[in-house]
This record gives C-alpha cells, sequence and structure tokens, in this order.
C-alpha cells in the first residue's frame, strides 16, 4: 500500500471529489468539475481516469508547473503519482471516473 505524500482529494477537495468505492487495492471517485471549480492542492498514487464528460483542465504542479489538458468525452488517461491542484477552465462541466491504485 503506498503511504500519502500529500493531501487527501477526498479531504481538500471534496466539493469536485466524491467517493464511490474503496477497497485495499483502489479508490474510486466520481469528479464533477463545475465551469471554474478548483479542487485544491491534493495527492494521488499512480491513477486513471476515464471522462464522461470532457472539457478542459488546469493542472498546476507542487513545483509550480502548469499543464493544460484537454480531456475528451469517452477517452481514458493514465497519471503517475503526483501532486497537483486541478481548475476547470473550459465553459462546460467536466465530469470523471477516476481510479487510484494502492499497490
Amino acid at each position: 500500500m503506498q503511504v500519502s505524500k500529500g493531501p487527501d482529494p477526498a479531504t481538500v477537495a471534496s466539493n469536485v471529489y466524491t467517493l464511490l468505492m474503496e477497497n485495499d487495492r483502489v479508490r474510486i471517485f466520481d469528479v464533477h468539475f463545475k465551469p471554474g471549480a478548483t479542487a485544491k492542492m491534493h495527492w494521488h498514487p499512480d491513477h486513471l481516469g476515464y471522462v464522461l464528460k470532457g472539457g478542459k483542465l488546469e493542472l498546476t504542479m507542487k513545483d509550480g508547473t502548469i499543464n493544460k489538458l484537454e480531456v475528451s468525452t469517452g477517452k481514458t488517461f493514465f497519471l503517475e503519482s503526483q501532486t497537483h491542484e486541478a481548475v476547470n477552465t473550459g465553459k462546460t462541466d467536466v465530469h470523471l471516473i477516476v481510479t487510484e491504485l494502492k499497490r
């Protein structure tokens, strides 16, 4: 099991993250960003996402680096363990299912 290296999105970003299920191997979230919504700085282990409704997100990494993403409906993505803040910079809702891998 990975040890947390930063704030938990379930706690600091509960405005967009809703925990759907958790066991000893994964944690699954329903993530819903309204336009302009921010998920404050938080940490994920390796994780993947499935895009239910696409749009534009801006990830600000712990070191200040900014990554602009355009996620497309029906696509998946994988991100390695990281700490970031996420903002919906678009004009439409962004809706994701995010699965964190614990091992």
